[in-house]
């Protein structure tokens, strides 16, 4: 081949390749920041506090000292002015971020921003600076709505999460330590993310660098929409350390419309605890994949129990949503309008049926299971473990039905499934646990050589292991 037919090729290839190239470069966000910082929003707040100092016992006055005497001062310093007044209250400051969703002042932000502010002022970006008051705060979702007087303002455009794909490019602009409308920008990392005791909020993950004053700002896609609202970062600094979490839009505006109409939020609860499906798990309940959310106990006079949902039921899928994992049914199930029936795949004894359930109104806190105290008779077995009855008053005291105290573990199945000494072994292969007795007998007769599911309770809370029974005796 001659030389100008090689650099013809070469060029051909260069052509088919630049524009692909191209087309994956780097998006241009300058318009994206022209056209949507003016609904972003700074918002300071100032609290109240006292000032450190000791108090004196109730009753008991600084004593009325010489003016010259040297314990003046110490006093004062450790107790506050003479005749036991309170030491002067000092003003705690600190900054967030927010963005307007109404035209007549509707502003959102995060609820750990205002918590027991005393005095919020929103700065806009034109900056005016405005008082503005708590329409309503909500803890579990960190969402707070607040209110200013002004009208025609800029609004942020608002998009849907749903919509969002991992890899996808998205902008955060807030106010990080304090310096207005700075814009970072990254991508999605992941969607639906369960945080600790963040239950109810399936999270967006972005690597977005999100910093303390960022809380409460927008989360926008390339199109200008707001698809969430920036709440949290995982940092052992303090710092952006490459993982931030934002409220969904949908969420946070579902929750603003409920604080707006009625100064609270009200979700939809089943009355169950539940974990994941592992894959021994799913092999003892005999599915051919670890999937759904497995109910380890069922509230008392719950929905749930209601409907007929039973421990060791596995969720599918809730209201026609599929059930990945167990991270995935609280927020489907908080969402879900409070009073309205809907239909659960379960499946139970390895086969798939459907329940109808009538949801309740989550409570404002989950009741809470106290800790076993010791036990009286006890029992070796085939797993390595020793166990004991419970009194009829810590069956009381727990609201349990039956169950054994694990007192001692040894080498085998037992220690092997996790099991540990303090726990209580509530049920296995699928059979309540009553007392000891009955304890030893289900245990003879579980098959050789398989998994089975064993659910204990552990520090007030149950939990589903697996449990491989030994071949022979």
């Amino acid at each position: 081949m001659s030389l100008l037919k090689r650099a013809g090729s070469v060029l051909v290839l260069v052509l088919a390749f630049a524009g692909p190239l191209q087309a994956r470069g780097l998006p241009d966000f300058t318009q994206l920041v022209e056209e949507t910082s003016d609904a972003v929003v700074n918002i300071s707040t100032t609290q109240k506090i006292k000032s450190g100092g000791m108090q004196l016992p109730e009753g008991i006055e600084i004593p009325n000292l010489p003016e010259d005497s040297p314990f003046n001062d110490l006093f004062k310093h450790f107790f506050g002015q003479p005749g036991g007044s309170a030491p002067p209250l000092r003003e705690a400051k600190s900054l967030g971020s927010g963005f307007i969703i109404s035209e007549d002042g509707y502003v959102m932000t995060n609820n750990h921003v205002v918590k027991d502010a005393d005095e919020i002022v929103v700065r806009l970006a034109d900056r005016r600076e405005l008082k503005a008051r708590v329409v309503g705060t909500d803890e579990r979702s960190d969402v707070a709505l607040l209110k200013i007087d002004a009208e025609d303002l800029p609004v942020a455009k608002i998009g849907k999460s749903e919509d969002l794909k991992v890899g996808e490019w998205v902008l955060a602009i807030g106010s990080p330590f304090g310096f207005d409308h700075s814009a970072t920008a990254g991508i999605v990392s992941a969607k639906g993310r369960a945080l600790p005791r963040e239950n109810y909020v399936p999270f967006i993950q972005t690597d977005v660098a999100i910093n303390p004053g960022n809380s409460g700002g927008p989360l926008f896609n390339l199109d200008g929409e707001v698809v969430g609202v920036n709440s949290q970062i995982y940092s052992r600094t303090g710092g952006y350390m490459g993982l931030s979490f934002s409220i969904p839009i949908e969420v946070a505006m579902d929750v603003a419309k409920q604080l707006k109409e009625h100064g609270k939020v009200s979700r939809g609860w089943l009355g169950v605890l539940i974990q994941d499906v592992t894959l021994d798990l799913a092999e003892s309940f005999g599915m051919s994949k670890p999937q759904g959310a497995l109910i380890a106990k069922v509230m008392p006079d719950s929905p749930a129990e209601k409907a007929g949902l039973q421990v060791g039921d596995v969720v599918l899928a809730f209201n026609g949503r599929e059930i990945d994992r167990s991270s995935s049914l609280p927020p489907v199930v908080g969402s879900t309008p409070v009073g309205k029936r809907v239909p659960v795949k379960i499946m139970r004894n390895k086969r798939t049926q459907t329940l109808w359930v009538k949801l309740g109104e989550l409570p404002d806190k989950d009741k809470q299971i106290a800790k076993a105290a010791e036990s009286k008779v006890a029992s070796d077995n085939r797993l390595g473990v020793r166990v004991a009855d419970l009194t009829e008053d810590q069956l009381k005291e727990l609201e349990l039905d039956g169950g054994v105290l694990v007192e001692e573990i040894g080498e085998g199945p037992a220690a092997d499934a996790g099991i540990r000494q303090g726990d209580i072994i509530l049920r296995i292969d699928g059979k309540q646990v009553e007392n000891v007795d009955q304890f030893e007998k289900m245990i003879r007769k579980l098959p050789a050589g398989k998994s089975v599911p064993v659910l204990i309770q552990r520090r007030g809370g149950p939990i589903f292991l697996a449990l491989k029974v030994p071949k022979g005796d």
